[in-house]
């Protein structure tokens, strides 16, 4: 045990100098150190006993206590005193009642081999759960910033980061492609996350995220720093090309021009530390079309047709700019498609002449087959803009005779023709699920529309588990590129208008069921 005053001292300055070196509070060192006595005193005096130390902030005496629990008939003399002897052992403790705790004094002892290395575990446990946590509140303000550090080792193609105080890593995936770094470089990279582990914080990092992109524009233009450039969004092919949408919050700023730089100085420089990822700058509109037509450069866009509610466009061009629109290996019109988070489908001015025809017949078709109508008849309400049975069952008596050509007991029947329909349609519908065995969990599947179901119960999707291993392409179409020709890939669910944003829903929904585990 410390003994003299010396000694004592000499305690608060390892105190002081633990709290400097680990840049942690130097009271909880003392804290740790009061933890660490007290366990070693257990060992000396018992485990039973709850013992209590105090070290003097100012002359670093130790005090050694146990605290007892004042009853009527003490059982066990390790944890329990009657009031008489809590009076004799302290004049102070006379307004004690049944159940008040007293600390009982302990006498100095020299620590032994096991109980001073007992203390020392638990002191050095202490100062490295407090630096941990100081490391994280230092890096946790960091996360969506930007950190610098040197390249300290590679780890099974993991790259391990000095930051001074910690490490960080960044992963394999979030590394620009065929980058060529090594140990000892200088490195930049974007801080996603910070999270508590077991071993410490984890700090992690990412060269290919969109937002690093983003961050390194913030730097190079003031503009966007000072607020007056807004970034609205961006993609990212890392290594290979890049989007970024910006809007000019004054109007006599060119977003464009500022974000690019004299000589493209601006530009170039992010350009740089990406690796050589070619950028295009996309001046951002409150029209859908006008922002699309930008992010297709240097494609030329004839016309595009827009659906705000289901969040897709229809971007038609000549047969010339298809392959510039589309890009190579789909490249252009994906980064477009994350850009604005449209669903974009690039055709040709005679693709959608003939999809609108195609589209035109099976609406007529339709209606004539089910309503049993004439062809005239459902080429009216098509062109009127009836494009389901569920419209014109949805519809109005008021509405539909106002067309020409349409009485309103006519009305009446083409109403009431589409709600029978719609009543044996749901039967069928329903009867078909049964038959063809999906299950229960897919059939309750939020989203899932019962003509939908029938439509994946007709490809084998019989399971809530054969869902969520699909991709969103799968659902709603693409289109690749074979041999040099464009071929579309139908979806499953093409026919049900779904967007990829919501089929993206149903199929992420599915796997947090599936996968909750």
């Amino acid at each position: 045990m410390l003994n003299n005053r010396a000694d004592k001292l000499e305690l608060l300055r390892i105190a002081e100098a633990v709290a400097l070196e680990k840049s942690i509070d130097k009271e909880l060192i003392i804290n740790s150190m009061e933890t660490g006595i007290a366990k070693a005193a257990k060992s000396k005096f018992g485990q039973e006993n709850e013992i209590n130390v105090q070290i003097d902030r100012k002359t670093g005496n130790i005090e050694i206590f146990r605290k007892l629990i004042v009853v009527e008939k003490p059982e066990n003399v390790n944890t329990e005193i009657s009031i008489i002897d809590a009076i004799n052992l302290n004049d102070k403790n006379k307004d004690k009642k049944i159940g008040d705790e007293i600390l009982q004094p302990l006498p100095s002892f020299d620590f032994g081999r096991i109980a001073a290395q007992t203390a020392k575990q638990v002191i050095n446990f202490s100062v490295r759960e407090a630096e941990r946590e100081r490391q994280f509140n230092d890096f946790v303000d960091k996360k969506d910033s930007i950190l610098s550090g040197i390249i300290k080792r590679l780890e099974f193609g993991n790259v391990i980061v000095d930051l001074g105080k910690t490490e960080a890593i960044i992963q394999k995936n979030e590394l620009i492609p065929r980058e060529n770094i090594k140990t000892g470089d200088r490195v930049k990279a974007y801080c996603y996350d910070v999270r508590r582990e077991p071993r410490g914080q984890q700090i992690f990092l990412s060269r290919a995220h969109p937002k690093f992109m983003e961050k390194l524009f913030i730097q190079e233009v003031p503009e966007i720093y000072d607020g007056l450039i807004e970034i609205k969004s961006s993609a990212r092919d890392p290594g290979s090309r890049a989007k970024i949408c910006v809007k000019a919050i004054d109007n006599s700023l060119d977003p464009v021009g500022a974000c690019v730089g004299m000589r493209g100085s601006r530009v170039q420089a992010v350009v740089n530390e990406l690796q050589g990822e070619k950028i295009d700058i996309v001046n951002w509109s409150e029209d859908p079309a006008a922002i699309v037509a930008n992010a297709l450069a240097p494609a030329e866009v004839q016309r595009v047709n827009v659906d705000s509610v289901r969040k897709k466009l229809d971007v038609i061009l000549s047969e010339e700019n298809l392959s510039k629109a589309i890009g190579r290996r789909g490249q252009n019109v994906r980064l477009a498609t994350k850009l604005m988070n449209y669903e974009i489908n690039i055709m040709t001015d005679q693709e959608d002449s003939e999809r609108r025809q195609i589209e035109f017949k099976e609406k007529t078709e339709n209606f004539v087959k089910n309503l049993e109508l004439d062809e005239t008849l459902g080429q009216l309400l098509v062109a009127e803009g009836f494009s389901s049975i569920d419209d014109i069952k949805d519809s109005t008596v008021e509405a539909i005779s106002k067309i020409e050509g349409i009485e309103e007991e006519t009305a009446k029947e083409l109403i009431e023709r589409a709600k029978e329909f719609y009543q044996k349609d749901q039967e069928e519908i329903s009867k078909r699920i049964r038959d063809l065995g999906l299950e229960n969990e897919l059939i309750n599947h939020e989203g899932l529309t019962p003509g939908m179901l029938v439509t994946l119960g007709e490809k084998k999707i019989l399971k809530l588990s054969d869902f969520a291993d699909l991709a969103s392409d799968e659902l709603t179409g693409s289109y690749d590129i074979v041999k040099g020709e464009r071929i579309k890939i139908k979806g499953y669910l093409e026919d049900f208008a779904l967007s990829k944003k919501e089929s993206d829903e149903l199929i992420m929904s599915a796997r947090n069921k599936v996968y909750k585990d």
